[in-house]
């Protein structure tokens, strides 16, 4: 295992300390000292009067959830180690920080560990007063009932739901509307993503999965879960085909739609090659009629540095759109 680490143990909390010194502008780290519960927060804490908006999930995904915290976007995240749910003890404190009394949104992937903890979590909070709505995000139509999950998985389309959101609450609305939205892009998402190469996990030291020089995977997961089956490496135009037909398909697309269509890397593939998966898409769509209005292309929900990549489409409607554009200003994504 070759990885800029010192002790892998460490991996998160070395990371974490590292994008909280960076980002001090942005985002607070709270807990690295040991003195509570890890999660991260926007700087100067949540807007009065607005709905807050908390997600999380395993680290090694990033920059997915830390990365979108600050305007226009998420008020906190919360990380857990490597590829493993956070628990509901950090997951409190961070629904607390997000509440300045108009209510949080809890956005959760759909895994077994992230459900699980989140629904304690909020009920924990509920508890205490804080009044939470939840949105499960399950845009991979791989597979259904992988290893990790019940029902389909939740996948880079998180970030589509997560900006979306993010700008309703900025703009305004209520926990219901805010959370309406959040449905809508859910209903209106899909995913599906390719590994060429394994990552390997700090604390593990191997890779998570085998594939052979002369192999691929479609269908897999972001934390390297088997996909719908595997084949022999092929060229970026067959390979992109195999991901896009099985989303268009399960969205129902037709001529005359608007959609973003969203590239994006697993860590460790080159942005050129992003850019050419993006270029072959965009194709297939024109050619089925539907308009390509906006584009999203880059590493935004990682698995370490597998290679490999994934294509998610969002069907858009006017107000979804403008949300889209609405300005956003945090580490990982900004305009």
């Amino acid at each position: 295992m070759k990885k800029l680490l010192d002790d892998p143990e460490n991996a998160v909390v070395d990371s974490l300390t590292g994008f909280g010194a960076a980002h001090a502008d942005l985002v607070a780290v709270h807990g690295l000292d040991g003195s509570g519960p890890v999660f991260v927060s926007r700087a100067g804490g949540a807007v009065a009067g607005k709905v807050g908006l908390v997600s999380g999930g395993g680290s090694g995904h990033e920059p997915l959830h830390a990365g979108f915290v600050g305007d226009g976007m998420l008020d906190a995240a919360v990380p857990g180690a490597v590829f493993t749910s956070p628990t509901p003890d950090q997951i409190v404190p961070a629904l607390q920080a997000a509440d300045t009394g108009a209510g949080v949104l809890a956005i959760v992937k759909n895994y077994t560990g992230d459900v699980l903890n989140f629904e304690t979590a909020v009920e924990l909070a509920q508890a205490e007063d804080v009044e939470v709505a939840t949105v499960l995000v399950n845009d991979d139509v791989a597979v259904e009932d992988s290893l990790y999950t019940a029902g389909r998985r939740g996948v880079a389309g998180t970030v589509a739901v997560e900006k979306i959101a993010g700008a309703a609450a900025a703009r305004g609305d209520d926990l219901a509307a805010v959370a309406a939205v959040a449905e809508r892009v859910v209903a209106n998402v899909r995913s599906m993503g390719v590994a060429l190469a394994a990552c390997t996990v700090p604390h593990v030291g191997k890779p998570s999965f085998d594939l052979g020089d002369d192999e691929i995977e479609i269908g897999i997961g972001i934390h390297g879960e088997p996909g719908r089956h595997r084949i022999p490496k092929a060229p970026a135009a067959q390979i992109t085909r195999l991901l896009l037909e099985p989303v268009a398909a399960d969205l129902g697309l037709a001529a005359g739609d608007r959609v973003l269509l969203f590239v994006n890397g697993m860590g460790g593939t080159p942005l050129s090659e992003l850019y050419v998966v993006y270029g072959r898409a965009r194709a297939l769509l024109e050619a089925r009629g539907v308009t390509v209005a906006r584009s999203l292309v880059g590493n935004y929900v990682t698995s370490l540095e597998m290679q490999g990549a994934s294509i998610t489409v969002l069907r858009l409607d006017d107000e979804l759109e403008q949300l889209w554009d609405a300005p956003v200003h945090t580490p990982a994504l900004h305009w």
